[in-house]
């Protein structure tokens, strides 16, 4: 049986620097093994956010795992409660809960200096006891990303409101940002007080003291009511496992019916444990056929603005991750690989941006191209282009190649 293996670096693609001699960080990084994959298979383009959506990791992913985001996308926060098993009804709607730092009325850092797990969960278990009550609930996640669930909000229409993600307004007004729509005030409400309550708190204190970034208030966005998609194997006939350090990816599969692998040292940033995740994906192909890992570095970085972290993250990304399934396959035929960032992270806008990204593919019937290296400016010399997302995952197993 073929195995089918998807690696994504998140927000790996870029546009050209200056400062790398209008190169981007994919062709300055040192990538020997998706450069090995692009001259021994082929190379094409994928646009993993469908037109007048957002771009965001939550629709370009589910693009990338065969799903339409214009049918099936329903809100970030729910996928992400999928994965800390909090069981939405109908009506519910769930908000991404981020811990950021707030200083006057700009929102000075999306992430609170991204926060320790074991700080922020005292946080968010002290707002939920402030804040709280039967109709509001907070759930510590990872790091600075958590979730706040409304019971019965979709009557509310709390859904439909305009929110903005934070990572997007860093340095930018409050004020301007807050949530729009109807019944808005409750979403402002709550992130009005919680700056109350956070700011002096003793963690908080004690982060300032050590001249990090406090934790000082929560930023709700993202939010959605509980989604209905077909699992993966009703959808392609294959069984597979999904390693990823973020709550977003993890939900997804467990929507999806796909084993979620939990990698200790992952931790969905520069220091995530990019071996161990690479070890645990081989080992899951033991029985199953699928596995699809995700690595968040290259987008953090990418969001920071940071050039030196993002060529890091690449190589890093190439080195454990790709190099350690070529080192897997370099004995076996029956295997695909498919290499691709979910959406391009550009170190000069510090957010996602929503053209076609760059992905590789090598393996059992690739007919291998002239490509010269694994980048954007390679990848668009290919003739293979699919405009629907979705059809990747499509092309990748079931070679429907009539589709591209």
């Amino acid at each position: 049986m073929t195995k089918y293996i998807v690696l994504v670096g998140d927000g790996m693609a870029d546009y050209p620097i200056e400062s790398l001699g209008m190169r981007t960080p994919l062709e300055v990084a040192r990538t020997p093994n998706m450069d090995f994959i692009a001259k021994n298979g082929c190379l094409g383009q994928v646009k993993t956010i469908p037109d007048k959506m957002i771009p965001a990791s939550d629709v370009a992913n589910l693009s990338i795992l065969g799903y339409d985001p214009a049918k099936y996308y329903s809100g970030r926060a729910p996928l992400e409660a999928a994965n800390l098993g909090i069981e939405l009804e109908d009506d519910d709607v769930a908000f991404r809960c981020n811990l950021i730092t707030a200083e006057g009325d700009t929102l000075l850092d999306y992430s609170a200096g991204h926060i320790r797990s074991a700080e922020a969960e005292k946080l968010i278990k002290y707002i939920d006891q402030k804040l709280g009550n039967n109709k509001l609930r907070f759930f510590p996640g990872v790091s600075y990303r958590h979730l706040l669930l409304v019971k019965r909000g979709a009557e509310l229409k709390l859904q439909n409101l305009k929110c903005f993600a934070p990572h997007d307004i860093s340095g930018q007004s409050i004020k301007r940002h807050l949530p729009k729509g109807d019944n808005a005030d409750i979403i402002i409400k709550l992130m009005r007080d919680s700056k109350e309550i956070l700011e002096p708190h003793e963690i908080n204190q004690v982060r300032v003291d050590l001249k990090e970034n406090p934790a000082n208030m929560i930023w709700l966005w993202g939010q959605g009511v509980k989604p209905s998609m077909p699992k993966f194997i009703d959808k392609f006939g294959l069984t597979g496992s999904v390693i990823s350090a973020v709550d977003l990816i993890k939900g997804l599969g467990h929507i999806l019916g796909l084993e979620v692998i939990n990698v200790p040292g992952a931790t969905g940033y520069y220091d995530t444990d990019y071996e161990g995740k690479a070890s645990a994906a081989i080992k899951s192909l033991n029985k199953h056929d699928f596995v699809f890992v995700h690595v968040e570095a290259p987008d953090e970085a990418g969001h920071n603005g940071d050039l030196r972290e993002k060529l890091t993250a690449i190589e890093r990304f190439d080195q454990s991750i790709v190099g350690s399934f070529l080192e897997y396959c370099k004995d076996k035929t029956d295997f695909r690989i498919l290499v691709l960032p979910d959406h391009a992270t550009p170190v000069s806008l510090k957010t996602h941006s929503s053209e076609a990204v760059p992905f590789a593919l090598y393996g059992q019937d690739v007919q291998k191209g002239e490509f010269l290296n694994y980048s954007e400016k390679e990848a668009q010399k290919s003739g293979l282009y699919f405009k629907n997302g979705y059809q990747l995952m499509e092309y990748l197993i079931l070679r429907r190649m009539q589709d591209a």
